[in-house]
């Protein structure tokens, strides 16, 4: 710990679930709270590119944990993370909305003709108007003239599996022609099979 770096012992994986990074991790940093473990660091994404992230953020497997403030604009040296037009919402254990997750993806070189590459990079926001934990609001209270709620979101960052590039999905129409779909169209598949999953409450 002395040197920045978060060492797990053999066989602990740091693997949160979204409502947990959410909930447990963003609420506090963004209430000024303290959070035990602190395990997740603060970083600047505009002054690193994915691949400089190892021995930085927290790393757990081939993802890095890590809290940024927020910007419209998240431009490093070599080139920018992207949105793909993906925001997911983040549901506690009692179907209460208390968050939301956007997807970027980093490219190489100046936008928009940037080149895509494999790093992607999950971005959670608080979602202040439909959660009030009660164990933060007097917490608010105190800071009411503080505008940190919203200047935190947490990222977690991950280069997608090389070996998943080649798996194809096609789909048979009458006239039997497929279409190769993109991992970008994979994601939105996937994320479609997620949402029907998840009750929204009425």
């Amino acid at each position: 710990m002395a040197d920045g770096s978060i060492n797990l012992p053999p066989g602990f994986l740091f693997s949160p679930t979204d409502e947990e990074l959410v909930l447990h991790f963003l609420y506090s940093k963004a209430s000024l709270m303290p959070c035990h473990p602190n395990i997740i660091p603060d970083l600047d994404l505009s002054q690193l590119d994915p691949w400089e992230l190892n021995g930085k953020a927290l790393s757990s497997g081939n993802q890095y944990y890590l809290f940024t403030k927020v910007k419209e604009n998240r431009t490093t040296e070599n080139g920018y993370w992207k949105e793909i037009g993906i925001t997911e919402p983040i549901l506690s254990t009692v179907d209460k909305k208390v968050g939301m997750k956007k997807y970027l993806v980093f490219h190489i070189g100046e936008a928009p003709l940037g080149t895509e590459t494999n790093w992607v990079m999950q971005e959670y926001h608080i979602c202040s108007s439909g959660f009030d934990p009660a164990s933060y609001r007097s917490a608010m209270r105190r800071r009411k003239h503080d505008q940190s709620w919203s200047k935190w979101v947490l990222c977690r960052v991950y280069e997608k599996n090389m070996s998943q590039q080649g798996v194809n999905y096609c789909y048979s129409d009458d006239d039997d022609s497929g279409s190769e779909l993109s991992w970008l169209d994979e994601v939105y598949l996937s994320l479609d099979d997620d949402l029907e999953e998840i009750s929204m409450p009425n």
